[in-house]
C-alpha cells in the first residue's frame, strides 16, 4: 500500500498541530502552558539531557504522548535518556524502537523500525538518543511482545526537534 493523499493530509495535520503546540505563545513566552517563560523545564540556551517519563522512566502504564506534549518543545541536539528496569520474573521487559514514519507509528509496525535499546540497555543510567534531524518527527515506541505496549497507545510518543532561537 503506497502513500496516499489521505496519508499526506494526515501528516500535514500532525506537523501543523505539533508546531502549534510546540510554539504556543502563552503569556508572551515560548513553551507550553503551564510552564511559562524561563521556568519551562526545557527553556535553556544549551542542549538538554531529558529523561523520558521523568521519575517514572520508560514503563508500562504511563502516557508518553501526554508527557511529550507537556515537555515540548524539544530542540535540535537535545538528548533523550531512556531508563527502564532490566527484565525480571516480576517485571515486563521493555525496549525502544525508532519508527520510520507516521503510518508505522499509528499501527505500531516494527518491521522497518530501528532498535535503539534492547531489554537490558535501559538499566542504570539508561541509554541516550540525540535529536539530530530538525523539523522531522522522531517516532519512538516500546517493541517488546510484538509491540503490545505500543498498541495500547501509551508506550509511544513522537517529538519534532526545532532550532533553538537565541535571545
Amino acid at each position: 500500500m503506497g502513500f496516499t493523499v489521505a496519508h499526506g493530509l494526515m501528516l500535514a495535520l500532525l506537523i501543523a498541530s505539533t508546531m502549534a503546540i510546540s510554539m504556543a505563545n502563552k503569556g508572551g513566552q515560548f513553551g507550553n502552558w503551564p510552564y511559562r517563560g524561563p521556568y519551562h523545564p526545557n527553556n535553556t540556551q544549551t542542549s538538554n539531557r531529558i529523561i523520558v517519563g521523568d521519575s517514572y522512566h520508560w514503563n508500562y502504564g504511563f502516557n508518553y504522548t501526554e508527557w511529550a506534549i507537556k515537555h515540548g518543545p524539544f530542540y535540535l541536539n537535545d538528548t533523550l535518556v531512556f531508563k527502564y528496569d532490566p527484565p525480571t520474573p516480576n517485571t515486563y521487559p521493555h525496549s525502544v524502537y525508532l519508527l520510520p514514519n507516521l503510518q508505522s507509528f499509528i499501527k505500531c509496525d516494527l518491521r522497518n523500525a530501528q532498535k535503539l535499546g534492547n531489554a537490558t540497555q535501559g538499566a542504570g543510567e539508561g541509554f541516550e538518543f540525540v535529536l539530530k534531524r530538525p523539523w522531522q518527527p522522531h517516532y519512538f515506541a516500546c517493541g517488546e511482545h510484538d509491540g503490545i505496549h505500543c498498541m495500547n497507545g501509551t508506550m509511544k510518543f513522537f517529538v519534532m526537534p526545532i532550532y533553538r532561537w537565541y535571545r
